[in-house]
């Protein structure tokens, strides 16, 4: 049995592969600890999980004025001498970090205490944090076909994807709408802007209700943590029909949400990208225009490539109804993407990434010295 910490807090997007490679490790009769951030998304999220072991640790995310920058800066020493002394009790045989303002002190707490350092970029372009840490770290675990242009060792860097939590997984549709209290037999969109919800696509979804009630078409938009209240609203379609949208600010189950859907709105982060891989279900992605490094429209362009959604920039947002009302008529192409997300679901990431950690923690992968580190694949 070996003990392990895993640092994923701030966001859902980092959250949630923590928790699906916690799960393996734990069944696997291994300790883990999760390090996560204060949020309140965070907090949200951990609900359903009380046989994990969450620790809060103190942070802040960077922002672009200089009080923030102070603020993280302190955050930051804070998180380290947090760390130092939570490894001094648990005494992990090896930290994996998933990037994002929690990571840093962790990641350098562990090469304080020579705890071999793993670390995971979920994003098609690697974000500063990795960036950052990449000289102290024995193994990084990148997408697939991800390549960078510095590396001095091979076995440094894994292709595992995404793990998904087990709660996300297709469910047949019928079943899927009952669970979440979906009584409309027609077709239905999803909006969903990631963790911490997306202003300009909520906006979206209120704005066209009539347009899409005309076609039959319902609603069910997952706001995002405090940008909404739940509520039903119901909007005479074709016919004196009466369509409905739902509006809800979070979800635990969003296998179900997915799974219900016959079309799907979203940003384009990397989590939301794997669940919808995971529950099969064609998107229009409408990438975060101001994401780090541009990092969202990578991953859409990515999907858009492989065939499982059309990408719409934020800019263009004024013909997202056309293009939702377009493609949702057309069976062929929805099923045609559904076909080809089937072939791009993996369901294996949590296990293997498990069993290279158990390698690293038994001392059996080589471990590196500090120094600049060139990614090659």
């Amino acid at each position: 049995m070996s003990r392990f910490v895993i640092s994923c807090g701030g966001t859902g997007g980092h959250l949630s592969p923590g928790i699906s490679v916690a799960e393996v490790l734990i069944d696997r009769g291994h300790d883990c600890w999760l390090v996560i951030s204060r949020k309140q998304v965070d907090a949200r999220l951990i609900e359903d999980y009380p046989q994990l072991e969450f620790v809060r640790a103190p942070g802040s995310p960077l922002s672009g004025n200089p009080l923030g920058l102070i603020y993280f800066i302190f955050g930051q020493i804070r998180l380290t001498v947090f760390a130092l002394r939570f490894f001094c009790k648990v005494k992990p045989e090896a930290v994996m970090a998933f990037g994002g303002f929690a990571s840093g002190g962790i990641a350098v707490a562990a090469f304080f205490r020579k705890c071999p350092l793993v670390l995971h970029e979920a994003n098609r372009v690697i974000g500063k944090a990795i960036r950052i840490l990449a000289r102290f770290a024995l193994r990084i675990y990148l997408p697939e076909e991800v390549t960078v242009p510095w590396q001095k060792r091979a076995s440094q860097v894994r292709h595992f994807g995404y793990p998904v939590r087990r709660q996300i997984q297709k469910i047949p549709r019928v079943e899927a709408r009952e669970e979440i209290g979906i009584t409309e037999k027609g077709k239905l969109v999803v909006i969903v802007g990631g963790s911490q919800g997306a202003q300009a696509l909520n906006d979206w979804a209120s704005q066209c209700l009539e347009d899409l009630a005309m076609e039959g078409v319902s609603l069910y938009c997952v706001t995002g943590l405090g940008k909404g209240h739940e509520k039903l609203k119901e909007v005479e379609g074709k016919n004196g029909k009466r369509i409905k949208a739902h509006f809800i600010p979070f979800t635990n189950r969003m296998g179900e949400v997915l799974s219900s859907a016959d079309l799907v709105v979203s940003r384009a982060g990397a989590g939301t990208i794997a669940e919808l891989i995971q529950c099969q279900v064609p998107a229009i992605l409408i990438p975060y225009p101001y994401a780090a490094d541009d990092h969202q429209i990578a991953n859409a362009h990515y999907l858009q490539v492989k065939g499982g959604c059309v990408v719409l920039e934020q800019r263009f947002i004024g013909k997202l109804t056309g293009a939702v009302l377009d493609l949702i008529g057309n069976d062929e192409r929805l099923r045609s993407m559904r076909q080809d997300l089937e072939r791009l679901e993996n369901k294996k990431t949590s296990d293997v990434i498990a069993e290279d950690l158990e390698q690293i923690a038994s001392g059996s992968s080589n471990r590196i010295t500090t120094g600049k580190v060139e990614i090659s694949v």
